[in-house]
């Protein structure tokens, strides 16, 4: 975490109770764009490939986890808290999930299209083929700050 971001989180909390911890991210394909849905309240949910998650060895989100939305320059833009997080194939998201998701016309069809062809580079990139029921980890979560 960079210098600005960790003093928008310690700044953030200079009033409560701290959480231990906090992970900063940008969303990985136009993360400037997915960032002002959330900054807007319109994206209240994301989802990434759960194989992404074994091959980095990373911790699969739970909920009430913290963290700070970037931008593509790597500043905060928002602090997010994490309010549910289900694991579903790909082919099972639902429409209401897609709406959440917020993006282009917030339509089930538009969501599989723009994740499909998201998913299918990422996972050339790494030698992997797309599947219409990989594995997904759909998390929801509510904004508590947008950064002045």
């Amino acid at each position: 975490m960079n210098q600005v971001t960790q003093a928008y989180w310690d700044d953030y909390w200079k009033e409560g109770e701290k959480p231990q911890s906090v992970s900063a991210w940008m969303f990985g394909d136009n993360p400037d764009y997915l960032a002002q849905l959330v900054t807007d309240g319109v994206k209240t949910a994301t989802c990434s490939g759960h194989i992404f998650y074994e091959l980095e060895n990373e911790p699969i989100p739970t909920i009430n986890n913290y963290s700070i939305i970037l931008n593509s320059h790597e500043n905060p833009v928002a602090i997010i808290k994490t309010t549910e997080v289900t694991l579903q194939p790909m082919n099972k998201v639902t429409k209401e999930f897609a709406f959440a998701e917020g993006e282009g016309d917030r339509t089930l069809r538009y969501w599989k299209a723009v994740h499909e062809k998201f998913f299918k580079n990422a996972l050339s990139e790494i030698g992997r083929e797309f599947s219409e029921d990989m594995i997904l980890v759909c998390e929801r979560f509510k904004v508590i700050d947008v950064k002045k």
